[in-house]
């Protein structure tokens, strides 16, 4: 899930920067020359569709790098010894074992010798 969600950050910079460099600038940078002559927003306001679409991506950017975080924590405090299958002391236990056990010799009862 994460690499999905990391896959589509790349992608939402790439299009907000796209986005952000197709907008007319409202002013000449800086305020050069004194300032400029147009309002905050320019004549039009913040009603553009790239204005529009610029917040959306922003908005989806900002979502998205919250749930990758969550993620990575989730991930993090899971350890590499989880995912094995490592036997417990009990399952060792109940396992037989690999050294063969040497045959017994078989006990003959003896009898007391009479005189």
């Amino acid at each position: 899930m994460s690499g999905i969600l990391l896959i589509l950050q790349f992608i939402l910079a790439i299009l907000i920067t796209t986005i952000v460099l197709l907008q007319k600038s409202s002013s000449i940078g800086l305020g050069a020359y004194s300032g400029s002559n147009e309002s905050l927003f320019g004549a039009k306001g913040p009603a553009g569709f790239l204005a529009k679409l610029t917040f959306g991506l922003g908005l989806l950017f900002v979502i998205n790098t919250i749930a990758l975080s969550y993620l990575y924590v989730q991930d993090s405090k899971k350890s590499v010894i989880d995912g094995t299958n490592i036997p417990t002391a009990t399952q060792q236990d109940s396992l037989p074992s690999s050294e063969p056990l040497a045959p017994q010799a078989p006990v003959v009862p003896t009898k007391p010798e009479s005189n």
